[in-house]
């Protein structure tokens, strides 16, 4: 009985080498690495005590150091079960779900015809090989120069030029017997009201090979900038399923296995842009998004590939499209990891401009599957009342509902709740501000609180070493901490204000050593044309990029409010000033109280008292209970009562209150 063309490669890929062979032996814990499916045992076919049996799931194989048995999983059933070559297939294809193809007499017809196709494919790619070294495709080799790309990687990735003639390589192939229908079959030619034309023509020629490394179709990238599609690759026919094919498959299964980490990327040039930068297990989809057979053969190179995908819109998209594909199918140890780029730039544009150490760099801070769903459950959107934040959370929930697997489930919904949890206690952990307050400029009216926004991104903190989050993000920090690291992240948004403020900012006590060097650098480099890049240069590039890019701790303006942006500068530092007043005061009259001083005692006390006596009121934006001095600067409930406290075990009289007027 012959089997249909696939058959078998399929059944390989929905059943695992290792849970078939998982059934017959006892992993060794020690040398097995589950997560790159690298296993070990003692061997089924042989007595021994130690594990010599190795099981390599990525590339489907298992051999012996002992006996030297070899073989996939069906070598392993007939082996283990002492069975046929069909019914070892019957066997592995009940467990796959799969129903085995009835009796068909033409199938041996069908896979020499398959066989005819693939000698036909490689005929095309030496034929175009052949077009790009001679005259007629110096403008593609100039272009391919550059690109980065000649002499011998030109030859390693069999690139080559279909000319302007749009009947060359059928003139070639047919003058070598080759038969025109084979052509047509192929995808190599097609069909039109004029007759029969190469479908590949002023372009430049990329092979497109499947797992076994046969030449199954072409890809063509067009120099025209006027082409109705810069990228064209050869149409669905019997060798080629665009959906079940990734481009570069076989080298970067073979890096993959030798523990390089597994890229996806859009294009053919991203791809190999990637290769010769020194990240060989790089591949592509072909034209369209990522489907659920290539999402398989994925994890079969990799536990955790990370999709690098193009920072535009349409990369955001397709890296959603692909979540919510892998949801329903993931497994302990099996997921996906997102590198978006920066807007308006492909691994290409990256690698040439910035190197491999950028690509690098933007590979180690890949984020997992959940920061990307939690991104898209909040960008661009308000939470400023329970049913908002109600949605928010339902719709997350929703999101995950499609989980099957419990235990990812569970660990995904606790993710997501302490990301909740960080998002909305950062809104309201910003300063309040309070209408009819003025700030040190003396304006009129502020304008009330805007409603809670969205950070664009998780609020999560990254990992230590962040100079800049060390300073603008730690676990109650107190309401001094608070009030400078908020005038920091102003005037690090706000370049423009730092002169106005720096008589201030020089003045400004940050006992904190990180404080203090951010508000150092701020004042050495506020004429710089670029505050970011000169910071960046001082604390780094990575720590100035997440702050700027992900902080929304402090409900900071955007950089385009300059002037509410000032008026809150004023505010926190107006506020620290008069926490540090009061306190000062307190303090002398302590000392004085401690020294015995009764003749001055009264005086230093009215001083406090001044800075200290409060009207109390509530304030109508907020829930919280302030209390405003005569001098319009708030202080909390808890410094007057420590105040109040002081004046009771000193007996102390208050004086009349003055008037708020």
């Amino acid at each position: 009985m012959s089997l249909p063309p696939g058959f078998l490669e399929e059944l390989r890929a929905r059943v695992p080498l290792g849970r078939v062979v998982g059934r017959k032996v006892v992993w060794d814990p020690r040398k097995s690495n589950q997560a790159k499916g690298d296993l070990w045992a003692p061997c089924p076919f042989h007595q021994e005590k130690t594990a010599s049996f190795h099981v390599d799931e990525r590339k489907g194989f298992y051999y012996c150091f002992g006996c030297h048995a070899k073989g996939d999983a069906i070598a392993f059933i007939r082996q283990t079960e002492n069975v046929s070559f069909l019914e070892a297939v019957e066997i592995l294809a009940r467990e796959a779900g799969m129903a085995m193809p009835a009796p068909d007499p033409k199938a041996a017809e069908r896979s020499s015809r398959l066989q005819q196709l693939a000698e036909v494919m490689e005929m095309a790619v030496r034929h175009y090989r052949l077009a790009l070294s001679r005259r007629e495709g110096e403008a593609a080799r100039a272009y391919l120069e550059r690109r980065g790309l000649k002499g011998e990687a030109l030859a390693r990735w069999e690139i080559g030029w279909a000319g302007e003639d749009r009947h060359g390589l059928s003139k070639a192939l047919v003058a070598r017997g080759v038969p025109e229908d084979l052509l047509l079959e192929a995808g190599l030619t097609g069909e039109g009201q004029g007759g029969r034309y190469d479908r590949f023509w002023g372009r430049i020629i990329f092979p497109i090979r499947d797992a076994r490394g046969r030449a199954v179709a072409l890809g063509g990238r067009s120099l025209d900038p006027h082409a109705r599609a810069k990228y064209l690759n050869s149409p669905q026919t019997p060798l080629f399923d665009k959906g079940r094919t990734l481009f570069n498959l076989p080298r970067a299964r073979e890096a993959a296995g030798k523990g390089a980490p597994l890229i996806v990327a859009e294009g053919y040039m991203d791809v190999i842009a990637l290769s010769e930068a020194g990240f060989p297990a790089a591949v592509a989809p072909l034209g369209t998004a990522i489907t659920e057979d290539q999402l398989a053969l994925l994890w079969r190179l990799s536990p955790e590939p990370v999709i690098a995908l193009d920072g535009d819109a349409a990369g955001l998209r397709a890296a959603l499209r692909l979540v919510d594909l892998a949801l329903p199918r993931l497994e302990a140890g099996r997921g996906l990891r997102f590198a978006l780029l920066p807007a308006g730039l492909d691994p290409d544009d990256l690698l040439r401009q910035q190197g491999a150490p950028a690509m690098q760099a933007l590979l180690d801070r890949a984020e997992p599957m959940v920061a990307l769903l939690w991104r898209r459950e909040t960008e661009g959107r308000t939470f400023d009342s329970p049913e908002r934040k109600a949605a928010l959370e339902q719709g997350w929930r929703r999101a995950i509902a499609a989980i099957r697997d419990p235990a990812i489930r569970r660990f995904y919904e606790d993710e997501l709740k302490r990301l909740q949890w960080q998002f909305l206690r950062g809104a309201e952990r910003s300063p309040p501000r309070r209408s009819g307050q003025t700030g040190r400029s003396g304006a009129g009216p502020r304008e009330p609180a805007p409603a809670t926004r969205a950070s664009p991104l998780a609020v999560a903190p990254p990992p230590g070493g962040n100079l800049l989050w060390d300073v603008l993000w730690a676990p109650d920090p107190g309401p001094e901490a608070e009030l400078r690291r908020a005038v920091l992240a102003i005037l690090l948004v706000h370049p423009a204000l730092i002169e106005d403020f720096a008589p201030d900012l020089e003045a400004m006590d940050c006992p904190d050593p990180i404080e203090a060097a951010l508000r150092d650098g701020l004042l050495r480099h506020a004429g710089a044309p670029d505050l970011r890049a000169a910071l960046a240069g001082e604390f780094g590039a990575e720590s100035v990029s997440r702050l700027l890019e992900r902080a929304h701790i402090l409900a900071l303006r955007p950089p385009g409010e300059t002037e509410a942006a000032r008026l809150d500068c004023a505010e926190a530092l107006a506020r620290l000033a008069a926490r540090r007043g009061h306190a000062a005061a307190l303090a002398e009259a302590m000392e004085d109280l401690a020294a015995g001083a009764d003749e001055w005692l009264t005086l230093r006390l009215g001083q406090a008292a001044a800075a200290v006596d409060i009207t109390r009121r509530k304030d109508m934006e907020d829930t919280r209970e302030v209390y405003v001095a005569p001098n319009g600067l708030a202080l909390d409930k808890e410094e007057r009562e420590r105040a109040e406290d002081l004046f009771a075990r000193i007996s102390f009289v208050r004086r009349p209150r003055p008037s708020a007027s």
